[in-house]
């Protein structure tokens, strides 16, 4: 078989976690482009012979403070339309876990500010990060 080069594409993989306490979600203030300063998911690339699930408990401790072991965290889905980021085609596996009450966040990685929101009131959401919480919480 023949590969045609000029339709390959360049697909990456990431992973993002919907963290819920109490009727909140974590969300993350994004520190760079696409989309600074919006509201996001804690999540990120998935490293060089990293799972997806070790992906979203490295991703959420590094820019939240907030270590959630893999075994408490649950795949809510995968999110795959074209389109659902503007650097191009991007793969993400969504997890999520629930906390009993919300935990202090830190900061850190990429993120410049991390806050728990009411479900009630979130933000406007960077990518389709609303889309993966509601599906998140109606599992």
């Amino acid at each position: 078989m023949t590969t045609d080069t000029t339709t390959d594409e360049t697909i990456r993989y990431t992973a993002d976690v919907v963290l819920a306490a109490a009727g909140h979600v974590l969300l993350i203030k994004r520190g760079w482009d696409p989309h600074k300063g919006s509201w996001a998911l804690p999540g990120g690339h998935v490293d060089i012979g990293e799972t997806s699930l070790a992906a979203a408990a490295r991703e959420l401790a590094e820019e939240t403070g907030i270590v959630v072991p893999t075994q408490a965290l649950r795949q809510a889905g995968t999110y795959d339309s074209p389109g659902r980021d503007p650097r191009g085609r991007y793969v993400t596996v969504a997890y999520t876990a629930n906390l009993t009450l919300p935990v202090p966040p830190t900061a850190g990685d990429d993120a410049s500010a991390a806050r728990w929101w009411p479900l009630t009131e979130l933000p406007a959401l960077a990518f389709d990060h609303a889309e993966i919480i509601a599906g998140a919480l109606n599992r």
